[in-house]
């Protein structure tokens, strides 16, 4: 019995398909990152301008009420705490302008009332930067 003996054909691998996954999946990724955009602020920082150089103090008015109800408008007390009084010594103080701002800074034991006597009487002349100071407690 004579048997034929065939040559072994050798094995092919096929890497045609391999190749085709492999650029789809780099197409896939090139498309995919073109989408993705960070996030971005934009920022526009103060630039210094030295020809403008000032040396006086922005102008404030600070309103003071004490323990008693006596009001201290930039340091100088007050005749009596009506409203007319406060309303004239602002006007004096700001020359006319609204525009400056306004701390108002009460005794802790200071009534309520006078705080609020304070605030609308700076409403009222058209002050719209108001502040109430608070002051830490040193034995906290």
């Amino acid at each position: 019995m004579k048997l034929n003996l065939r040559a072994k054909a050798e094995p092919e691998v096929n890497m045609t398909s391999l190749i085709d996954v492999v650029l789809l999946l780099l197409i896939f990724f090139m498309v995919s990152t073109s989408f993705v955009k960070q996030s971005q602020i934009s920022i526009r920082l103060p630039e210094a301008d030295s020809s403008t150089v000032t040396d006086d103090p922005p102008r404030k008015i600070d309103i003071m009420i004490t323990e008693q109800g006596t009001y201290l408008v930039n340091n100088r007390e007050l005749v009596n705490n009506r409203p007319e009084t406060i309303r004239n010594a602002l006007q004096t103080v700001s020359d006319g302008d609204a525009s400056l701002p306004l701390t108002i800074s009460a005794d802790a034991n200071a009534r309520h009332q006078h705080v609020v006597t304070a605030m609308d009487v700076a409403g009222k002349l058209g002050f719209t930067r108001i502040s109430i100071a608070t002051v830490n407690d040193p034995t906290e």
